[in-house]
Order: C-alpha cells, then structure tokens, then sequence
C-alpha cells in the first residue's frame, strides 16, 4: 500500500515544485510520510501521509483516494484536507474554519497534521522569514487543536518555531 501511495501522489503532484527549495512537490509528502515513521504508524497513516495533499492541491478526489486505497486512508486524507473555500473570507477567517474542521479529526490525522506542520515549518523559516511572521502564530493556533497526535511530534512542532 505504501509503495502504491508513493507512486499515486508522485503521479498526482507531477509537474507541482515545493516552494522554496525547487524540489518536486512530492519530496514534502515525502518528507511528512518519514516523520510520521518516527513515532508509532500504521500502514494507513504512512499512505495518507503521501497522500494528504492530493485532494487538496490536485484534480484527485476523494473517491479516487477510496477506491485505490480504501475507507481508512480516505478518512484520514479528508481529515487533512483544508475545507475553506475562497469565498470563505480572509486568511484568518479560512484558517478558523479549517482549524475547526482539524479539530474534529482522529489521533492518526493529527499525528499526521504535526508531521505536515514540522516540515512546513522548517521549509518556510528558513526560506521564507516575512510569511513566517503570518505563519507561526496560525501554527500555534492550530497546534491547541492538535494535543491528540502524537505527542513527541506535538512537542516537536511545539519548539520547532
């Protein structure tokens, strides 16, 4: 299933370039999908970790995320996916609304949500300080929301600011 997921979101984000470093889309998904292998995992959290962007950044769905890896990872990946939408208002009013929708996810989604948010973070301080500004204190927002994950990768998320 990982090696299936690995090649999905490769397929998925083809052509899409990380901010900041240059690197293919997928090296972020990647990197997620490594950190959650650090603290205790199932197959489904290491599949959906590879996949947490694919509804949101690219023409996939989430029937497609079912139908190839079934109910679990698709649960987990919608538990990922920002549900605001531009008409939603400003930034803060659509970080609200996803932070509420992030609230109501499983341990195994917020374990994987810190591991998004560690590597977020480390790219975006180190390339980015003006959006870190903007960043870390959503981040700190969302991480009141996010006590339920792991807690290693909480505290990591925590101090890595």
């Amino acid at each position: 299933m990982i090696d299936r997921a690995l090649a999905f979101a490769t397929r998925a984000h083809a052509g899409q370039i990380r901010r900041y470093t240059g690197e293919p889309y997928v090296a972020h998904c990647i990197s997620v999908a490594e950190i959650v292998r650090s603290v205790p995992h199932t197959p489904e959290m290491i599949a959906a970790a590879l996949l947490h962007d694919t509804v949101e950044d690219t023409p996939v769905t989430l029937d497609e995320i079912a139908r190839e890896f079934g109910p679990i990872v698709a649960a987990l990946v919608y538990e990922l996916t920002d549900v605001s939408k531009p008409e939603d208002g400003n930034r803060a009013a659509r970080k609200a609304i996803d932070r509420e929708h992030t609230a109501k996810a499983s341990p195994d989604a917020k374990t994987i949500k810190l591991a998004d948010l560690i590597d977020n973070t480390k790219s975006i301080v180190a390339h980015d300080p003006a959006f870190a500004r903007v960043y870390l204190p959503e981040k700190r927002q969302l991480l009141k929301v996010l006590q339920e994950g792991d807690r290693t990768l909480w505290e990591q998320a925590l101090t890595n600011q």
